[in-house]
C-alpha cells in the first residue's frame, strides 16, 4: 500500500478515530467505517467467508475467522490493516477465547464438532507485530451432532458452551477434561449463546421459532421462554450488567431484555436480517450488521429511532469497535 494513498490515508484516519470494522461475508472483505460520517471509508481482503471475529486478550489485534479458506487473519482493531495470516485452522465459523485468555475455541459447523486449542501468548518483545501476536496449538477436536454455531465460555474458564443448530439442543463442555459434558434439548435451530450477566443462566436465540429460551445450565433446564421475534438469533449486551440486544432476522427487529425481569422492555424495527451489533462506549448507539440488505444500521439507544444506513458489503455478519462497551 502506497503512502499517501487514498487506502493509506484512510487507514491513518481509522487509527486516529477507531472506526468500525465489519466483516462482508460473500465478499472476502472487511470494512471499515467512519463511526463520525458514518459512511464505508475502505476495504481490507481476508479470507473465504469471513463470519466472526474476536480481539486477543491484550486488546493487540482483532482475530476475523474465515469459515472456508480454513484460517485466520490477525488485524488491527482500529484501522482493520492485516497483522498475520494463521493457516490450516479448520472451519473457524464461530471463535472465542476463555476469559483467562488460556483457551481458543472454534465451532466447526459443517465438520460437527468444537477444537480447543491452548493460547501461546508471546513475551513483550521489540520487533515486527506479526511475531508477538499469540500462536494457537490445538489440544482437542470434540465431535459434537449437530452444526454448532456459537459459543460462549463460563467466567470460571470452566465451561464451554455451544449451540448446534441441526440437532436443536445445545451442550456444554469441560474445558478441564475437554470432554462433552451434556446436550440438551433448546427449540428449533438454535443459534446466538451467552450467559446472564449473573452468570445464573444461559440465554439461546432460537432462529427456527421466536423466543429466547431462558436455561439453568446448572440443571439443564429451561425456566422461561421470553417471546421476540420470528428468527431470534445473536446476542449482545448494553454494558449496564443487565440489559441484552438480540435480532430478530425473519421479523426484522430487534429486542431489547431486560435479565432482571426476563422481558421484553423495548422494541426496535430492522428489516433485512439483523444479525451481529455492537455498542458505542458511551452506550448511546447500537450498530447492527444486516445481512441481506448490504447495510450496517445504526440506532439511538435512548430514543428507538434510526440514525443511520452504511452501505457496505455482501452479507456483512461479524463487526466490531475498539473503542466499545462491555459485552455485558
Amino acid at each position: 500500500m502506497a503512502a499517501g494513498s487514498p487506502a493509506s490515508q484512510a487507514l491513518a484516519q481509522a487509527r486516529r478515530q477507531g472506526h468500525a470494522i465489519i466483516l462482508n461475508s460473500r465478499d472476502a472483505s472487511l470494512s471499515l467505517v467512519d463511526r463520525s460520517a458514518m459512511k464505508e471509508v475502505g476495504r481490507v481482503d481476508v479470507g473465504k467467508e469471513p463470519h466472526h471475529l474476536y480481539p486477543t486478550p491484550d486488546g493487540q489485534a482483532l482475530i476475523v475467522a474465515n469459515a472456508v479458506s480454513n484460517d485466520l487473519h490477525y488485524v488491527d482493531p482500529w484501522d482493520g490493516s492485516i497483522i498475520k495470516r494463521v493457516r490450516n485452522i479448520d472451519d473457524p465459523y464461530q471463535i472465542a477465547i476463555s476469559p483467562d485468555g488460556q483457551w481458543f475455541a472454534t465451532a466447526a459447523l459443517r465438520l460437527d464438532r468444537v477444537d480447543l486449542y491452548a493460547v501461546q501468548h508471546k513475551k513483550p518483545a521489540v520487533g515486527p507485530r506479526e511475531a508477538q501476536v499469540p500462536d494457537f496449538q490445538v489440544v482437542k477436536r470434540i465431535a459434537v451432532a449437530k452444526a454448532p454455531s456459537h459459543l460462549w465460555f463460563s467466567p470460571d474458564n470452566k465451561w464451554l458452551f455451544a449451540t448446534l443448530q441441526e440437532s436443536d439442543e445445545i451442550c456444554a463442555i469441560d474445558v478441564a477434561t475437554r470432554s462433552l459434558a451434556w446436550r440438551m434439548p433448546v427449540g428449533k435451530l438454535p443459534a446466538g449463546i451467552m450467559l446472564t450477566p449473573d452468570g445464573k443462566y444461559l440465554l439461546v436465540g432460537i432462529m427456527g421459532e421466536d423466543f429466547v429460551n431462558v436455561i439453568d445450565w446448572r440443571t439443564q433446564k429451561s425456566v422461561a421462554r421470553i417471546k421476540t421475534g420470528a428468527g431470534a438469533h445473536n446476542f449482545r449486551g448494553l454494558g449496564d450488567q443487565r440489559h441484552v440486544f438480540v435480532g430478530n432476522r425473519v421479523a426484522g427487529t430487534i429486542s431489547r431484555i431486560d435479565t432482571a425481569q426476563m422481558s421484553v422492555v423495548a422494541t426496535l424495527p430492522l428489516p433485512g436480517g439483523p444479525d451481529c451489533m455492537e455498542v458505542t462506549a458511551d452506550r448511546r448507539q447500537l450498530w447492527t450488521t444486516v445481512r441481506w440488505a448490504k447495510q450496517v444500521a445504526v440506532h439511538d439507544i435512548e430514543s428507538r429511532k434510526l440514525v443511520a444506513t452504511i452501505a457496505v458489503g455482501r452479507s456483512p455478519h461479524g463487526i466490531f469497535f475498539a473503542d466499545r462497551a462491555p459485552l455485558l
